[in-house]
């Protein structure tokens, strides 16, 4: 017969969940009221009357969006920066990681602590900027927003992890077997590494799509845009000649923006329920052997 629980195990639990509630809802909170927001109309949005539903409902601004080709246009940017970009992210990171993991790689005290210092000390905007656009030639192109963060040094850093953990045995016999290096690489690391490389293509997922900063630096031409460069000019209020033809002459409505952002949190909110156990798996193993 199990023992009754001790009264202050019973507090614990009963503060713990009511701790648990409040960060749920602190975290839910910001999502549901733009939700509600965007199925609001206008009036009722600007007069902040939108709490946890829409006021008079409606799918006015969603069908508004859906008529501009500008943002399907945006979202197809997304989609090809983000699909090509954690490609070729993924693929590099883990070529890099594989050899640091292994003690026996010449000069891997020498690179290893290279690779973590440009964690803490980066170049800085103005000296990246001159690279991408004067040595790399890329002003204006697709391709600087995918290929000057290809590798995240923190990603690197947890995929090596992984890869050091595996056991070594597995690698021996493969060698035993007559595989080469890459061989062993591609038929045995990587079938095992199935939980960090779908840790790693979340990370980089979400940091694609939701990149803005790098775009607005690099691209010129608006037809490049991704849809997170457009939806912050519409947080910023611009108007209608800077932001397209989905944008109010005068202002930016607040459904509007609240209808947009909606609807560029679906995927990855779609995503992540099917890379969640991967997800925990790889950052809690990547975590144990550094």
């Amino acid at each position: 017969m199990s023992a009754k629980p001790s009264k202050g195990y019973r507090v614990f639990q009963v503060v713990n969940t009511i701790i648990m509630i409040i960060i749920i809802f602190i975290t839910l909170y910001p999502f549901v009221y733009l939700v509600a927001q965007s199925f609001s109309s206008d009036a009722a949005a600007s007069a902040g009357l939108v709490t946890f539903y829409p006021i008079d409902f409606n799918l006015d601004t969603y069908k508004y969006i859906l008529k501009d080709n500008q943002f399907f246009r945006y979202y197809a940017n997304t989609i090809f920066y983000t699909i090509v970009g954690t490609f070729i992210s993924v693929v590099m990171t883990a070529l890099i990681a594989y050899p640091l993991s292994k003690p026996r790689l010449r000069l891997n005290k020498v690179i290893t602590p290279m690779v973590v210092f440009t964690m803490y000390f980066a170049g800085g905007t103005i000296p990246n900027y001159i690279v991408v656009t004067q040595w790399l030639g890329l002003q204006d192109s697709m391709w600087s927003i995918i290929l000057p963060g290809t590798i995240s040094t923190f990603n690197l850093l947890v995929m090596k992890s992984f890869f050091a953990g595996l056991p070594e045995e597995l690698e021996e016999a493969a060698a035993i077997d007559g595989l080469d290096t890459y061989r062993i690489f591609v038929k045995i690391i990587l079938p095992l590494s199935k939980p960090i490389i779908a840790t790693m293509c979340l990370f980089y997922i979400v940091t694609m799509w939701n990149e803005w900063f790098t775009p607005m630096l690099y691209l010129d031409s608006k037809d490049k845009w991704p849809i997170a460069l457009y939806v912050r000019q519409l947080v910023e209020g611009a108007n209608n000649t800077e932001v397209g033809s989905s944008a109010d002459a005068s202002s930016v409505q607040a459904t509007l923006k609240s209808a947009t952002m909606v609807l560029t949190s679906i995927p990855i909110i779609c995503i992540y329920p099917f890379v969640q156990k991967y997800f925990v798996q790889g950052m809690t193993i990547g975590a144990v052997k550094g």
